[in-house]
C-alpha cells in the first residue's frame, strides 16, 4: 500500500516514483477489451498511474449508467487488472464541473461518497483525487466534507487535490489531515498566454506558468511540505493555450521540460497527458485541436521518452536527495532555467536548451567525480571521463539533431 514517509511517496517500504498518465474518460468511453489494450501499453512503458474520472454528469461523454451496479462492477474488474500490472488508479469521484453545476452537493455528498468508497473498500491499488479543474476555494467547505468522509471510510488509501489551471492544492488544503499529499496543474500555457479573456480563475500570485519548478518551490514555503505532483501539464499533441486551433501544439521536448523541471525541483512524480488519449478520441469532433486517434497516440514520443527519468531517479537514493539550483553560476531565466537535484554523492542537472553551464563544485571538490550525459529521448549515456579537486566546471553538451537540443547531466562519485 502507499504510504507517506519524509516527503516522498513509497509503497510498503520502497520509495514510489509516480509515473503518471491522463485517461480522464477511460470508464466512460472504453470496453473491456480497449481498456486491457491500453494498460498493457502502459504497463510496459512503465506506467505506474492513471488518472481517471469515476462518475460522470447524466449529460456528459458517458456510456454507461454509473446509478447501475454493473458499471461499479466493471470498473472493480478494471482495477484488479491493473493491480496485477503494478499499477495504481489515481480516481477522482467527478469532475470540478458536478461540483460548479450541483450535481454532487451539500444534500448528496455523503450517499455517493458512502456509496463508492464502501465499493471499492478493498482494492489495493486506489488513490483517491477531490477536485478535477476546479479551485479548491470554490466551495472549500464541501471539499473539506469530502475529504474527511473519504479518509474515514477508507483510511488506508491516500487523497490528494487536482486543482484548476497553474494552481496548486497547497493554496487551500496543505494543513488539511485527509491531503496526504499535493498535485499541481502547471497547466498548458506559454509564457505569454498568462491572461486570457475566457479564464481568468488562476490569475494569482501562485501563477508560474511554463516555470513548472516554481510550483514546487511554493509548496515548500509551508511549514508542513508534504509530498507533490505534478498533475497536468501541457499535454502531448494539443494547442498551446487549449482552445485556439491557430497555435502550435506541445510536444514531446516540452513534455520532457516540464517533467525533469517538477522532478528535479523535489516532486514525487509527474502525470503524462496526450490530447488524443485524455479524450479516448477516435473520429468526429475532438477537442484541443485533436487530431490523432487515441490507439495511434500510444506510440506518442512523449509518452515514451518518461522512462528514462524513471529509471535515472530509481538509480539513486532519491529520497535523500534535494534541489539545489545555485549550484548553476550562470543560471539564467525561463526557459535557459537549469533545475538541480543533488545528494551527497551526486549532481542531476537537467539543460532544457543544451547552452554551456557552470557549475559550483565547491561540495564535491574532494569526492572523484564521473561526469555523464544522458539524452532524455532514449536514455543513452555518454561519459565524458572524471574530475577532482575543482572548484567549478564549464560544460557544454553536443548538439543534436532534434529540434530542441536538451540533456541531463550527471555527476557521480565513483567509490
Amino acid at each position: 500500500m502507499l504510504n507517506i514517509k519524509s516527503s516522498y511517496l513509497y509503497d510498503n517500504n520502497d520509495p514510489f516514483f509516480w509515473l503518471g498518465d491522463t485517461a480522464w474518460l477511460l470508464f466512460g468511453r472504453l470496453k473491456r477489451e480497449e481498456i486491457i489494450k491500453y494498460l498493457d501499453n502502459r504497463a510496459s512503458l512503465g506506467f505506474n498511474v492513471i488518472q481517471a474520472i469515476l462518475l460522470f454528469p447524466s449529460d456528459s461523454r458517458n456510456v454507461r449508467d454509473y446509478n447501475d451496479e454493473s458499471y461499479f462492477d466493471f470498473v472493480n474488474e478494471i482495477l484488479l487488472y491493473a493491480e496485477e500490472l503494478g499499477i495504481y488508479f489515481a480516481l477522482l469521484p467527478c469532475w470540478g464541473s458536478s461540483i460548479k453545476n450541483n450535481l454532487i452537493n451539500e444534500d448528496n455528498y455523503e450517499e455517493i461518497i458512502n456509496r463508492i468508497t464502501n465499493k471499492f473498500k478493498n482494492n489495493k491499488n486506489i488513490i483517491w483525487v477531490l477536485g478535477g479543474d476546479i479551485r479548491g476555494d470554490y466551495n472549500i467547505d464541501l471539499f473539506n466534507k469530502m475529504g474527511k468522509l473519504i479518509k474515514k471510510n477508507n483510511p488506508d488509501k491516500l487523497i490528494t487535490f487536482h486543482p484548476f489551471g497553474r494552481l496548486g492544492s497547497y493554496l487551500w488544503f496543505n494543513d488539511e489531515d485527509w491531503l496526504d499529499f499535493n498535485m499541481y496543474q502547471s497547466g498548458h500555457r506559454r509564457y505569454d498566454q498568462l491572461d486570457l479573456p475566457w479564464d481568468p480563475d488562476s490569475l494569482d500570485e501562485a501563477t508560474f506558468g511554463e516555470d513548472a519548478y516554481r510550483y514546487v518551490y511554493k509548496a515548500k514555503t509551508y511549514a508542513n511540505f508534504k509530498p507533490i505532483i505534478d498533475g497536468e501539464p501541457s499535454y502531448e499533441g494539443v494547442v498551446q493555450g487549449l482552445h485556439d486551433s491557430t497555435q502550435p501544439y506541445w510536444q514531446d521536448y516540452d513534455v520532457r521540460r516540464y517533467a525533469y523541471y517538477g522532478i528535479f525541483a523535489g516532486a514525487s512524480g509527474f502525470t503524462y497527458g496526450h490530447g488524443a488519449i485524455i479524450q479516448f478520441y477516435t473520429e468526429g469532433k475532438g477537442e484541443y485541436g485533436v487530431k490523432t486517434k487515441w490507439q495511434d497516440a500510444l506510440d506518442a514520443p512523449g509518452a515514451k521518452e518518461l522512462i528514462h527519468l524513471k529509471r535515472l531517479m530509481k538509480s539513486i537514493d532519491y529520497t535523500k536527495g534535494t534541489n539545489d539550483d545555485s549550484l548553476i553560476l550562470n543560471q539564467g531565466f525561463k526557459h535557459d532555467h537549469k533545475v538541480v537535484f543533488k545528494g551527497l554523492d551526486y549532481i542531476l542537472i537537467y539543460n532544457y536548451l543544451g547552452n554551456d553551464t557552470i557549475i559550483n563544485l565547491n561540495d564535491y571538490k574532494d569526492k572523484e567525480m564521473a561526469i555523464w550525459l544522458m539524452n532524455p529521448i532514449n536514455g543513452i549515456l555518454t561519459h565524458l571521463g572524471s574530475i577532482r579537486g575543482l572548484n567549478k566546471i564549464t560544460l557544454m553538451p553536443p548538439k543534436r539533431e532534434d529540434v530542441l537540443n536538451d540533456w541531463v547531466i550527471i555527476l557521480k562519485e565513483l567509490k
